[in-house]
This record gives C-alpha cells, sequence and structure tokens, in this order.
C-alpha cells in the first residue's frame, strides 16, 4: 500500500510488478496509467483496464523468474503469473514484463515473448 497511495515508489522492478498486480487486485488504474512507460501513457485504455480489473476476481501472484532490475540497474524483466476467476472460470496470466527505471523510479513498458 505505500507504493499505491504514494507514500513511497518501489525500489525494484519485482516491486513494482507486484504493486501494479495489487493496484489490479484493489482497481486502482490511476496507479496502473502512472506506472505505465510515459511514452504509453497517452495510449492508455483506462475504460478496458479498470473493466478487466473489475470483473476479474485476483486470486494469486507467483514471480516465476526475473533478471535483473534491482536498485542499481536501470532496466529488468520478471516473469509472472497471475491467476483470477472471470467467467466463473480459474484463468492464468502468464507474461514477461520489461521495466525501466527513468529519474529513479520504476515503469513498466512492454510485456516480451519468452
Amino acid at each position: 500500500m505505500p507504493y499505491l497511495n504514494g507514500d513511497s515508489v518501489p525500489p525494484t522492478a519485482e516491486a513494482l510488478m507486484r504493486s501494479r498486480y495489487s493496484a489490479y487486485v484493489t482497481e486502482n488504474i490511476d496507479y496502473l496509467k502512472g506506472t505505465l512507460w510515459p511514452k504509453h501513457q497517452p495510449g492508455f485504455d483506462f475504460a478496458a483496464t479498470a473493466r478487466w480489473a473489475a470483473e476479474s476476481h485476483w486470486t494469486g501472484l507467483r514471480v516465476l523468474a526475473k533478471e535483473k532490475g534491482d536498485t542499481a540497474d536501470r532496466e529488468g524483466t520478471v516473469l509472472f503469473e497471475a491467476k483470477y476467476l472471470s467467467g466463473g472460470m480459474l484463468q492464468t496470466h502468464r507474461e514477461k514484463s520489461r521495466f525501466r527505471k527513468k529519474a529513479g523510479r520504476w515503469f513498466y513498458v512492454e510485456a516480451l515473448e519468452e
């Protein structure tokens, strides 16, 4: 919650990824937009993201791997699986996410192919 309410910023790419998962759980769509790489923010689909977050019952997050993304790094990746219920069925969102640091803050940049 300190990240979601703006009291502090995530120190690593993994911490940002975990906080973004929490933002989906709590439907904090402003946080999701604000932690998206600035170049991509104008195209952020607020309504679709809010709808997906609201229609999903998030049940768990598992970090599978990470590369770089520590406090001294400028880039990093995190491979994760997020489980959620949607339409009465258990779903898994698996993604290798790319993160980049700008002005001391981590941002989500894009999903990469595994």
